[in-house]
């Protein structure tokens, strides 16, 4: 009886790590994607002559129907170098909440993105710390001024058997 419950218990541990979600920013190798990016603070760059501030829409909750009941949703914040040939610098990527007040600052350090790269960061559906009105500022630059970067979010969920994705598209406010 006793080696049973001891099996049932590991089975059990076993079970429940093995639900848990690898983070959304680790790649293949156990390396978290922005920190792979990071420029040395030594590492000397070229003249800056492109820059931008960018608004991003997320929406970590909605409303969906008359009772105002909640829905939560996962948010993935994509930032594309569209460039083929210069690379992209991010200086800021900060989450608000619908309040305006800063929930996360996600780059510490300076990121490097490479001509026709992509970064993607993953809001969980049941982090609602942002709430309906929740955004992204991001901050950019690149050597040469006609980098066109593409900054979008998409927003997915469920209800029941229904599913929806929608997406928004960053602004620049600069």
């Amino acid at each position: 009886m006793r080696n049973t419950l001891i099996v049932v218990i590991i089975c059990c541990i076993s079970m429940l790590s093995s639900c848990t979600e690898p983070s959304p920013n680790v790649d293949t190798e156990g390396k978290d994607e922005f920190q792979a990016l990071e420029v040395e603070q030594s590492t000397e760059r070229p003249t800056q002559n492109y820059q931008d501030v960018v608004y991003v829409p997320i929406y970590s909750d909605i409303y969906a129907n008359e009772t105002d009941q909640k829905v939560l949703l996962s948010a993935t914040l994509s930032v594309r170098n569209t460039s083929e040939v210069d690379s992209l610098f991010i200086s800021r990527i900060d989450y608000f909440d619908t309040g305006g007040n800063i929930v996360r600052s996600y780059v510490g350090n300076l990121i490097s993105l490479p001509p026709m790269a992509t970064i993607n960061y993953v809001i969980e559906k049941d982090d609602d710390t942002g709430g309906p009105g929740a955004n992204f500022i991001v901050e950019l630059s690149a050597e040469h001024e006609n980098v066109r970067p593409l900054i979008q979010a998409v927003m997915v969920s469920h209800v029941g058997n229904k599913s929806f994705a929608f997406s928004t598209d960053g602004y620049s406010v600069k």
